[in-house]
């Protein structure tokens, strides 16, 4: 299927689908295209008036759309436990947990429980959420986690810096956050083994380069490529919904752009880099995670 587009969503009635940073943007789109298509959406987001809006445009565009508000800060352990009590209240079933939301920023800042801000919320809060509301997925058959990342993935070149993974000693932008990105990666290929048996699976995918709030934080030279290269949130939304929906995705997989340099274009499936591959690497992160959150996924 060459151009695949969110006309190829398959009927999503009678699902549940939790979308993170869903207030604008990549996650906005992912949202309103999981609602024109039946599903029951819940947007997971920091900002309570911000998510409001949203689910007011998503319900204008789609009359009798199902969506709902939850707040979540990733960048606090205590937000990100008491929204998956809330939504675990809320849901005996989940069928994706769609983990979309990210930050970039120009200087070294800390989360609320003194992570470094690109890998406590971009993965740590993601890693969290994931296991809190596991038992949630694991009771849906055919259930996905979609974990977005980034072709900046591959910016620590020598993978995760596990003896400064908190860029303590000397900090490079683009550094932590590529190597948050790397850690989504990671976690997604290490979750997908964990699930094996199941008929749950876990998915990454990568938006290429897309006009979104968040560019404007980026360094000056992301935002200068972007005027030339990046895409529309609507289609960069496109990988995660293809990795969320489209029927014989297999676990463990990545989906990106198809255009130049993964950029642009129509999602397809593509391949990460060799450090995200590494089991050991992967294996070291995953205890690293459970230690710094406190959160132990459950054993099958």
């Amino acid at each position: 299927m060459g151009k695949w587009t969110s006309a190829d969503v398959p009927d999503q009635t009678g699902r549940t689908a939790i979308v993170t940073g869903a207030s604008a943007g990549l996650g906005l789109e992912t949202a309103k295209a999981l609602a024109a298509k039946g599903a029951k959406v819940v947007l997971a987001v920091r900002n309570l008036e911000k998510g409001k809006s949203a689910a007011d445009l998503i319900t204008q565009a789609h009359p009798g759309a199902s969506v709902t508000v939850q707040q979540i800060d990733l960048g606090s352990l205590d937000s990100v436990r008491a929204a998956a009590e809330a939504l675990r209240s809320n849901h005996d079933t989940i069928d994706l947990l769609i983990n979309n939301a990210g930050v970039m920023s120009k200087s070294r800042s800390t989360t609320k429980d003194g992570f470094e801000l690109h890998f406590g919320t971009n993965h740590l809060g993601h890693f969290a959420l994931t296991g809190l509301l596991l038992d949630r997925l694991l009771a849906a058959a055919g259930s996905r986690i979609v974990t977005v990342s980034s072709p900046g993935h591959r910016y620590p070149r020598s993978g995760v810096q596990f003896e400064d993974i908190q860029w303590e000693r000397s900090f490079w932008p683009l550094g932590a956050y590529g190597q948050s990105k790397l850690a989504n990666l990671m976690f997604t290929y290490e979750l997908q083994r964990r699930l094996k048996g199941t008929k749950t699976i876990a998915v990454a995918a990568h938006p290429g380069g897309s006009r979104t709030d968040m560019v404007s934080n980026a360094p000056t030279i992301v935002r200068v490529i972007g005027v030339v290269l990046f895409q529309s949130a609507e289609m960069g939304a496109l990988p995660t919904l293809r990795a969320a929906t489209e029927s014989g995705v297999s676990g463990g997989t990545y989906y990106g752009p198809g255009g130049i340099a993964e950029q642009r274009g129509y999602p397809k499936r593509v391949e990460s880099n060799a450090p995200s591959h590494n089991e050991d690497a992967q294996r070291r992160l995953w205890a690293i995670s459970e230690q710094l959150t406190g959160v132990v996924f459950p054993k099958r």
